[in-house]
């Protein structure tokens, strides 16, 4: 496992998302929730990992349980200082950021996680009603009590991660936005922004929601499950899917990798870059952790952003 440090905060480069912990919208079913979930966190602190991404909105609190009761269970004996290296990041939606109202949200999130203070703690969308001068004003006072360990936005742009930044009068050590082969837009500005002011792009969806999978039809596969089901590419994503899937087989055989693992790299292959892909099973998890360790050559990842250009 690769690591990477920015603004005092050092995280793998590959960490874990847990949307789909507790959520029926993924259609894994109830065992998945109260056996693989809890299990795929053991693995993933086995395997390195010292990221682990949820939300309030994911189950919705039904993710930070799992992940609260799983960390905190006597059987784990998470010894204090393996604790104090893992970052649990969560977020909060900005309906109504008044400081009372974030500091509810805020009291929530850490019962449920079972934390005096929250490791990083995202605004989890743009409010097109409140700017981002303003939510940052109501996380301040979390900030300033140690409720809050460091705050970071997602979905911004870069001139709102700036405002943010200005109005919190602290670092916004982090930006979680989509960011793949077949969403590269981050690369354009927000990853070189982030190298030049030592902050991280925390890429959700690094796979495309799976349609960087080898051997899924992404246009449509009757036995695809839950949202998934939903998510078919169009347009502009659906060439940019057809050119990468053309090289992506290629490069996963120069490097005796599975399709993810290089869809993962080149994400990984953006100077501070963290992927936090989900998994549905353990072999997901070690596989996904796994590409970490992939680098690719400069003309792989040439042939990979061309590909994730055309349009």
């Amino acid at each position: 496992m690769r690591y990477i440090e920015a603004n005092g905060l050092r995280v793998s480069r590959i960490g874990i998302g847990t949307w789909q912990f507790g959520s029926r919208e993924w259609g894994y079913g109830e065992a998945y929730a109260t056996d693989v979930a809890p299990a795929l966190i053991r693995r993933a602190l086995e395997l390195g990992i010292t990221m682990i991404d949820t939300a309030e909105f994911y189950g919705p609190a039904k993710s930070e349980r799992i992940i609260g009761n799983t960390l905190t269970d006597p059987t784990l004996a998470l010894p204090a200082h393996e604790r104090a290296a893992i970052t649990v990041a969560t977020k909060f939606m900005p309906i109504a950021p008044a400081e009372q109202v974030l500091a509810w949200q805020c009291a929530g999130s850490r019962c449920r996680l079972q934390t005096d203070a929250l490791d990083l703690y995202y605004a989890h969308w743009p409010n097109p009603l409140v700017s981002a001068r303003r939510v940052m004003q109501s996380v301040r006072p979390l900030l300033a009590q140690g409720l809050v360990k460091r705050v970071a936005v997602s979905n911004y742009s870069l001139d709102d991660w700036q405002r943010a930044e200005r109005a919190l009068r602290a670092p916004v050590v982090a930006n979680q936005v989509r960011f793949s082969l077949i969403a590269p837009a981050p690369a354009q500005e927000l990853v070189p922004w982030a190298a030049a002011h030592d902050r991280l792009v925390v890429a959700y969806s690094p796979l495309g929601q799976g349609l960087l999978s080898e051997g899924r039809n992404p246009f449509g596969d009757a036995q695809t499950k839950g949202m998934r089901r939903y998510m078919r590419p169009d347009g502009a994503e659906a060439r940019r899917l057809t050119a990468v899937r053309a090289v992506l087989g290629d490069i996963a055989r120069a490097n005796s990798a599975s399709w993810t693992q290089v869809a993962l790299a080149w994400v990984l292959g953006h100077p501070n870059t963290v992927a936090i892909p989900g998994a549905r099973t353990i072999e997901q998890l070690e596989a996904n952790a796994a590409a970490a360790d992939l680098v690719l050559a400069e003309d792989e990842m040439a042939r990979l952003t061309q590909a994730a250009a055309a349009d």
